[in-house]
């Protein structure tokens, strides 16, 4: 079975929107931020880029968005934009839509301000608020309940393994006919605590540039934001983006898996050093594009990815990737505006237990 994919709404580094996606991808450049941080007293600059909700105010009250944190409101951002690329939100209620999300730590911010109160005011007077909000499948809750989604709602969290997780369960919900559509989506917040986790690990960037096809290098950048894209089956798609040909995931990856030598390869590698090795032998002799710079490093990013190469498959050729020129493995990185010879991109994505998620997607 082939999935339709309808709409895109992402909030990010890259901007808010297609439209900003767009040209933070024709410019090569986002807008870098910082997280501050405590380190034994001492203040910390991690160097970031973060994802700005103000536009949420467009499609819900400011009084509804009172108690709602921020991993929630960057999740329903992305989910009214995607529907909005869609031309399906003046729809109403969203009959038969499922909701499935993927993150790989959650609400952390919520989670441990939750905690914080629990130690500082006791079991009775922990905010029950926070709790509420704590819990990983709030922010598919939250949508469901805004959009009067009426098909189950679901969040997958496998660390950097979470986006094609999820999309698996997304397509199964489809396949299996529970829903019409399913609203997919990816979302990761930078709080404090996995600011301060990314600086125990892996120590502060001397600057902003990530130069993740430099495989050898650790050059990553933590990102945060939220990536939707609303999937239909095929037969009962309007006019969309493309289509989404196959999903694979498992274990141990080998090289040749592409079905063409004309297909574009995005990499989902982002400057992480530990995966480094294994995109440059599995894209070696491919053509490849990397967009992680743009919005960073993060599990969420295979679904910016995804997001990106969907809308180079709706123009019909690539935009230049934001990495340095040098590529330590033979490859051959796609230039701005090549067209692309077989209309099919395929999306790779590595997690650190060497597992794989690739995703196929073609122009209808």
């Amino acid at each position: 079975m082939q999935i339709s994919i309808q709409g895109i709404g992402v909030v990010g580094g890259c901007g808010t929107g297609v439209a900003e996606m767009r040209q933070t991808l024709l410019s090569g450049t986002s807008a870098r931020s910082s997280i501050l941080l405590s380190n034994c007293g001492n203040p910390l600059e991690i160097p970031c880029l973060r994802a700005d909700t103000s536009r949420l105010t467009e499609f819900v009250p400011v009084k509804a968005l009172r108690r709602i944190d921020n991993f929630s409101r960057l999740g329903l951002l992305g989910a009214y934009l995607a529907l909005e690329d869609a031309g399906v939100l003046a729809e109403g209620k969203q009959d038969r839509l499922g909701v499935v999300i993927a993150s790989g730590y959650g609400a952390t911010g919520i989670t441990f301000a939750f905690l914080d109160s629990f130690i500082n005011d006791g079991d009775i007077c922990a905010s029950p608020t926070y709790f509420a909000n704590s819990v990983h499948n709030s922010a598919a809750a939250y949508i469901s309940i805004m959009l009067g989604a009426t098909g189950p709602s679901s969040t997958v969290s496998q660390f950097h393994h979470s986006v094609p997780s999820a999309l698996q369960t997304a397509w199964l919900w489809l396949a299996e006919g529970r829903v019409d559509r399913v609203l997919f989506g990816a979302v990761e917040e930078l709080s404090e605590l996995i600011g301060y986790a990314w600086y125990r690990q892996r120590g502060l960037a001397h600057n902003m540039e990530m130069t993740p096809l430099q495989t050898r290098v650790e050059s990553a950048v933590p990102g945060e934001g939220a990536a939707f894209l609303l999937l239909t089956r095929t037969k009962e798609a309007h006019e969309g983006y493309c289509v989404l040909d196959r999903l694979t995931t498992g274990r141990h990856l080998k090289p040749g898996f592409l079905t063409s030598p004309h297909d574009l390869l995005v990499l989902g590698a982002d400057g992480r050093r530990e995966n480094g090795h294994d995109y440059a032998l599995l894209a070696e002799g491919s053509t490849v594009a990397c967009f992680t710079p743009l919005y960073g490093s993060m599990p969420a990013g295979p679904a910016f990815d995804l997001a990106v190469a969907v809308l180079m498959l709706k123009e019909g050729n690539t935009f230049a990737s934001p990495v340095s020129d040098v590529c330590d493995f033979p490859a051959t990185v796609a230039p701005c505006g090549k067209t692309l010879e077989s209309r099919r991109i395929s999306c790779l994505s590595l997690s650190e237990d060497d597992g794989f998620g690739l995703v196929q997607l073609s122009k209808e």
